[in-house]
C-alpha cells in the first residue's frame, strides 16, 4: 500500500511541474479492477507501448488503483476517435513497410503515433496505432507508390540482397513492399523502394565478397565472434552500420576463405617423388586450324602466322608441351602424347570426344578457349577424366573433373591484400581509387581499417596536396592505387615519385593492367616507388643457365616465349604429379606448391566444384628495371 501510495505521489509530483502545457498534454487514469494494459491502450486508442514507456512499473505489475500516465488527445493528434485511427497487433515476421503497404500510410505516419519505433524494432504481439487513410490497401501496385517510397527499375546483375542493401532494408521489407516479386529479378522490373539510398551500387560482388542478414538481437560482438571481424572492419565496408546493427540488415563482409595458411604451404619437388612409371596418356587439345591452313594459299607460314594469333599461341604452346614429355621420359616416366585440333569449335570438341576412346586417358591438357574447354569438361565428367584449362583466368562453368590452371584475378587480390596485411604494421596504408574500382577499395579497407583514402579530381587525375594531405613524414607510406585509367596511373605515378625525399613511399596495386604499360607512365618511376604487384608468373633471367631454356634453345633456336614456358610448366606439372600417385586427384595436395620455370601450381577443391589453381607470385620492380619475387 505505501508503495502504491509512494507511485501515486511521484506520478502527482511529476504533473504538477510539467505546469499546464504537461496539463493539456497528459492526464491520469487510475487502474479498475480486470483492467489490463491492453484493455486501458485500447479505451485511449493509444499503444501498449506507449503506457509502459510512460509508465515502466505496469510492465511487471497493473495493481488496481495504481494511477497511470495518458497522453491527452492532444498529445497525439487534433483527432483520436475511431474513426481517424486503427489498432494492429504485430504478427510473427511482420514489418514497419508491410504494415505501412497494408494500410496505405507511410512508415514515418506510423511512427509519429507510436515514438518508441524510433529507437528500436517491432515486437511480435505488440499493438500500434495506425493513422486513419482513404482504405485499407488490400493490392498496391507499383503505379500507386506509397508515402516515403519511389518506383526503381532493376538494373543488370542486381539482386534482392543488392537492393535492400542499396536501400537500407531487409528482405523481408523489400517483399512487403513488393508481395509480387517471387524468387528471382528479371531486368528491367519495376519495384516500390523507399525514396533515400543509402549506398550507391546495387551489384552483388560474390567473387570477392559474402552478404549476411543480420539475425534478432545480433551485434557486433556475435558478429566479432561469428566472422572474427571488428566493429570498424565491418562499418569500413557498410557505413550505413555506424547507428547500429538492426535484424534484417544486409552487410558486405569478407569472403569467409578458411581453408590453408601461408604458412602451412610448403614447396614440394615431385621430380623426387616419382613411383608409378605406368604409361601415361595424355590428350593435348589445341586449335590448330590445320584444315583452314592446308587450303589457305594466298602467302607463307608467316603470313599466317600473322594473321592468325591463335594459331601462335598453340604452336608455342604445343612446342613447351612436347619438350615437358622429353622432360618426363628423362625421368624413367613413358608418356603418349595424342594431339587433337579443335578448330576453336564447339562441335569439333565434341566430335574428338565422340569419336575417340578417352576413358583409358589420363589426363587432357586444352582446349585454349574458356568455352571449348567448358565443353570438353562436361562431356567427360561423367568418366571423370581430368580436364585442364591451359590459359583462362576467368570465372568458368566448373565441373568436378575441370582444373583452372591459370589464377584467377579473384586469386591475385586476395594474395596481394594478404601480403599487405601482414606487412603494413607500422606503414600508413593511403587507397588511391577510382568508382571502376571500389570493389577493390572496400576490400583493403575491410583488411586494414585505418586506411585513408584518396578521390581523384573531376578529369581523373590527383595533385601532390591530395597525397600531403593524408601521407606521414614519420612513417613509410604504402599507397596502393586501383584504376585502369591510364590518366590517373600516370597521374598517381608522377606525383608520388616527385613527392620529397622526407616521405617515403612504396606503390602497390591489386591488379597490375594496360594502364601501367602507358607510355606516359616510366619505368623509371615505377622503379623508384619500388612498384609491388601479383602475378600468375615470374620473369626468367634469358642468362640462366636452367635446363630448360638450353634445351628449348638447341632444339628450335630461340628462347621460348611465355607460351611456350606455359606449355612446358602446366603439362610438366600434370605428368610429374600422375607419375607421383596412382592418379591425379590423389596428387592434389592443397598444402603443397610445385614451382618450375616461370609458374607455379597449387590446386584447392572450388566452393562449387573443380580445382582452382590459388598459386600467385608478389613482384616488385627493383632499381635495374626488373620484376624481383618478393613472395
Amino acid at each position: 500500500m505505501l508503495k502504491c501510495l509512494i507511485y501515486v505521489s511521484v506520478t502527482f509530483l511529476f504533473m504538477v511541474s510539467c505546469g499546464s502545457a504537461a496539463q493539456q498534454q497528459y492526464k491520469s487514469h487510475s487502474v479498475q479492477k480486470g483492467e489490463t494494459v491492453y484493455s486501458i491502450a485500447k479505451k485511449y486508442n493509444i499503444s501498449e507501448e506507449t503506457i509502459y514507456n510512460l509508465n515502466p512499473d505496469s510492465r511487471n505489475e497493473l495493481k488496481v488503483n495504481s494511477v497511470l500516465i495518458i497522453p491527452s488527445n492532444e498529445a497525439i493528434s487534433s483527432g483520436t476517435d475511431k474513426n481517424n485511427y486503427r489498432d494492429h497487433r504485430v504478427k510473427k515476421k511482420e514489418t514497419l513497410f508491410g504494415i505501412a503497404q497494408l494500410y496505405n500510410v507511410s512508415v514515418d505516419d506510423i511512427k509519429k503515433l507510436n515514438k518508441e519505433l524510433y529507437s528500436r524494432g517491432l515486437r511480435k504481439g505488440e499493438r500500434l496505432l495506425i493513422p486513419a487513410a482513404s482504405k485499407k490497401n488490400e493490392n498496391t501496385t507499383v503505379g500507386n507508390a506509397l508515402p516515403g517510397t519511389q518506383k526503381y527499375t532493376v538494373k543488370a546483375k542486381e539482386t534482392k540482397f543488392g537492393i535492400a542493401r542499396k536501400f537500407g532494408i531487409s528482405i523481408a521489407e523489400l517483399e512487403d513492399l513488393n508481395p509480387d516479386l517471387g524468387e528471382g529479378l528479371k531486368v528491367g522490373t519495376t519495384l516500390i523502394v523507399p525514396d533515400k539510398t543509402v549506398i550507391e551500387n546495387a551489384e552483388i560482388d560474390e567473387e570477392n565478397f559474402q552478404y549476411y542478414e543480420v539475425q534478432p538481437k545480433e551485434g557486433f560482438y556475435r558478429l566479432k565472434a561469428k566472422f572474427g571481424l571488428s566493429e570498424e572492419e565491418i562499418i569500413a565496408l557498410n557505413p550505413y552500420a555506424k547507428d547500429g546493427l538492426k535484424e534484417g540488415m544486409i552487410l558486405k563482409l569478407p569472403k569467409d576463405e578458411g581453408g590453408i595458411s601461408k604458412e602451412d604451404i610448403s614447396v614440394i619437388d615431385l621430380e623426387k617423388k616419382i613411383d608409378n612409371k605406368k604409361m601415361k596418356t595424355v590428350a593435348l587439345m589445341l586449335p590448330f586450324r590445320l584444315m583452314r591452313s592446308a587450303s589457305d594459299t594466298t602467302g607463307n607460314d608467316q603470313d599466317l602466322l600473322k594473321r592468325d594469333p591463335t594459331l601462335r599461341v598453340a604452336l608455342d604452346f604445343y612446342s613447351g608441351a612436347l619438350m615437358a614429355a622429353e622432360f618426363a621420359k628423362d625421368h624413367g616416366i613413358s608418356v603418349t602424347l595424342n594431339v587433337y585440333d579443335t578448330e576453336k569449335s564447339d562441335s569439333k570438341v565434341a566430335s574428338i570426344v565422340s569419336r575417340n576412346e578417352f576413358k583409358n586417358v589420363d589426363a587432357v591438357i586444352g582446349p585454349l578457349l574458356q568455352k571449348n574447354v567448358e565443353k570438353a569438361s562436361d562431356m567427360l565428367k561423367g568418366d571423370k577424366i581430368p580436364v585442364f584449362s591451359p590459359l583462362s583466368n576467368r570465372e568458368m562453368a566448373m565441373n568436378d573433373n575441370l582444373f583452372q590452371t591459370l589464377p584467377t584475378d579473384a586469386v591475385l587480390q586476395k594474395t596481394m591484400i594478404r601480403y599487405i596485411k601482414e606487412h603494413s604494421a607500422g606503414k600508413n596504408v593511403i587507397i588511391i581509387s577510382d568508382s571502376k574500382r571500389a570493389a577493390q577499395r572496400e576490400m583493403v579497407q575491410t583488411a586494414i581499417p585505418s586506411a585513408k583514402t584518396v578521390s581523384p579530381r573531376g578529369g581523373g587525375y590527383i595533385q601532390a596536396s591530395d597525397i600531403t594531405a593524408v601521407a606521414s613524414q614519420g612513417m613509410e607510406n604504402w599507397v596502393i592505387l586501383e584504376s585502369q585509367n591510364p590518366v590517373l596511373v600516370s597521374s598517381a605515378v608522377n606525383v608520388l615519385s616527385a613527392m620529397p625525399n622526407n616521405y617515403k613511399i612504396r606503390l602497390f596495386t591489386l591488379q597490375k593492367n594496360d594502364a601501367y604499360e602507358w607510355h606516359e607512365v616510366s619505368s623509371m618511376r615505377l622503379a623508384k616507388l619500388n612498384f609491388t604487384f601479383p602475378s600468375v608468373n615470374k620473369n626468367i633471367d634469358e642468362e640462366d643457365r636452367n635446363p630448360f631454356l638450353i634445351s628449348y634453345k638447341n632444339k628450335y633456336g630461340v628462347l621460348p616465349n611465355r607460351y611456350a614456358i606455359r606449355g612446358f610448366d602446366v603439362t610438366y606439372d600434370v605428368l610429374l604429379r600422375l607419375a607421383a600417385e596412382k592418379d591425379i586427384y590423389d596428387a592434389i595436395m592443397p598444402e603443397s606448391e610445385t614451382v618450375y620455370i616461370e609458374n607455379k601450381f597449387r590446386y584447392e577443391k572450388s566452393k562449387t566444384e573443380g580445382y582452382c589453381n590459388e598459386a600467385a607470385y608478389i613482384l616488385k620492380y627493383n632499381d635495374d628495371l626488373k620484376f624481383e619475387v618478393v613472395e
